[in-house]
């Protein structure tokens, strides 16, 4: 029972040091609504465009390093059938964040706008503008997911009792980013605390050389198989290129002043991340360097109890002494919600904006941003209930946005000119075919398409080598130009003869050369035959 007294206190503590930062954030955030030029529900979504620069940098990267990055490293270097090379994670994110500052900060500031979905609005429409919200609002959704299972997770290790929590952002951008930095901060402190322990624990057999030799399961650096590296590539342009389709990207970006800080935020945010996933990359080596029997955890492993998604709080909680594991895993706890106040206040800010904007006023957006965080939550944690793997949330999040976004994102922002309405629908109904006849069996659909190299499983599934979300992206850009181009060439044809495909007035002309043989000589002639086609 101790256990849990002192686990719901350091709990407490944390979370009454974050509340404390986001009311002093909300009275930040309500002087700088008086001297922003900006609309009241502006300067929630992207704070008064003037974030200092160090602040900015400690939210970009707690909005990547949060619940999901963290247990999903660790989950992916301890299972036996994956390993460190498999934990893309780190390199993916550094990817993500250099190729959002080289290549997407302008285009978004440019015009200042506020949220993913402006410049969609902007060229397509309200309407197509309000189709494509639908895998990004899915995307955030799935990440929330993630999040609240990883605050699960961490929760019932140190409670020792199912918990479920909801939240809600108190003003906007400003509390997410000032509570972003107090949240960063206890993951950082908490978790390299714990890491001496872990590593010095006498249950573990020294990781280094379970890195390459079978200890007490398969070697934690795993390997990757010629077969697989057409999977291994797209979970890279999954993780790398999907990210930046999260409109809590783009907040972000936003917030800042320039585009140099702007870019800054970016290039620090890439050096950051990777650093930052190395306490959870070690933890995960040790857990699989473990013998649990000797443990009191005890026999079957974390993994034979299909528990790998929760080996960072379990690994805390039994390679560590008593209290630095409920400071660890408390702060874990806490800080995992650094990514999720991003992802809420993100999907939230976009139905508020793109979605009502044109129907309420400044005070009912500013409602409807606050109940759409609610009905989010809940749904993400609806979901977050029916799988055990965080990890999985994660690559499925990005999945979406990198197999339905992504193209979308890349044509209106490098190649305006050559995309419309007609081929943006066009990308979005075939992206959205082609997954969906991929299937995914975290939310219940069938593999129905074979693909390239597919394996048979025992119970009767695919399992996918071929890289098909790379396949689809590149699929459905191909798509939305082509249509596109299609589309204008029509207009244009209908511009110059509005009846060129009225089939009423199509005349076709024929030739006939008849030669006539008689007796008194031969003769040619020309007959020409028009008759117009029925309709």
């Amino acid at each position: 029972m101790a256990a849990n007294w002192l686990g719901l206190l350091s709990i407490g503590v944390f979370y009454l040091i974050i509340l404390g930062t986001g009311i002093w954030a909300s009275k930040k955030a309500r002087h700088e609504e008086n001297k922003s030029p900006g609309s009241r529900s502006e300067v929630a979504m992207v704070g008064g465009r003037n974030l200092n620069i160090w602040v900015s940098i400690f939210t970009m990267t707690a909005t990547w390093v949060g619940g999901g990055y963290i247990l999903g490293n660790a989950e992916v270097v301890y299972d036996p059938t994956k390993g460190l090379v498999w934990a893309i994670g780190p390199f993916a994110f550094a990817m993500n964040l250099v190729l959002g500052g080289l290549f997407f900060i302008k285009p978004i500031r440019s015009k200042n706008y506020v949220t993913l979905m402006d410049p969609f609005q902007e060229k397509y429409g309200n309407t197509v503008g309000a189709v494509l919200f639908i895998p990004a609002l899915m995307g955030d959704i799935l990440w929330v997911a993630c999040i609240l299972g990883a605050l699960g997770k961490s929760e019932t290790k140190t409670l020792r009792m199912p918990h479920s929590k909801s939240m809600f952002v108190v003003s906007g951008l400003y509390s997410v980013a000032y509570t972003d930095v107090i949240q960063l901060s206890f993951m950082l402190i908490g978790l390299w605390l714990c890491v001496p322990f872990i590593l010095t624990s006498p249950h573990a057999a020294n990781f280094t050389v379970a890195a390459v030799t079978n200890v007490h399961q398969e070697n934690w650096l795993g390997k990757l198989e010629p077969e697989d590296t057409g999977r291994w590539i797209d979970d890279i342009l999954l993780l790398g290129i999907g990210g930046i389709c999260y409109q809590a990207f783009y907040q972000r970006v936003l917030s800042t002043a320039t585009d140099a800080q702007a870019k800054m935020t970016c290039y620090a945010g890439a050096v950051l991340c990777p650093i930052l996933g190395i306490p959870s990359l070690i933890i995960g080596a040790v857990a699989a360097s473990t013998n649990w029997n000797q443990t009191t955890y005890g026999s079957p492993s974390p993994y034979e109890q299909g528990k790998a998604g929760m080996i960072l709080p379990i690994a805390l909680e039994h390679l560590c002494p008593f209290y630095i594991s409920v400071v660890g895993i408390g702060s874990l706890a806490a800080s995992v919600m650094s990514s999720a106040d991003s992802a809420l206040l993100s999907s939230a800010s976009q139905l508020g904006r793109n979605i009502f904007k044109n129907i309420a006023s400044e005070k009912t957006i500013l409602v409807v941003v606050k109940v759409s965080v609610l009905l989010c939550g809940l749904m993400g944690m609806a979901l977050a209930m029916t799988t055990s793997s965080v990890h999985l949330f994660w690559v499925v999040s990005a999945d979406v946005l990198y197999s339905m976004m992504s193209p979308q994102v890349i044509c209106i922002f490098f190649l305006p000119r050559w995309v419309n309405q007609y081929g943006a629908c066009s990308g979005f109904v075939l992206a959205l075919l082609l997954r969906a006849l991929v299937g995914e069996p975290l939310i219940g659909l069938p593999d129905v398409l074979p693909l390239p190299w597919d394996k048979i499983q025992e119970d009767g599934h695919r399992h996918r080598l071929f890289p098909f979300r790379t396949a689809i992206m590149l699929a459905t850009i191909g798509t939305i130009l082509l249509v596109s181009q299609l589309a204008e060439w029509l207009e244009r044809l209908l511009k110059r003869d509005p009846k060129a495909l009225s089939c009423d007035h199509v005349v076709a002309h024929y030739m006939f050369t008849c030669e006539i043989n008689t007796s008194s000589g031969h003769a040619a002639y020309d007959l020409t035959i028009s008759c117009n086609l029925p309709a």
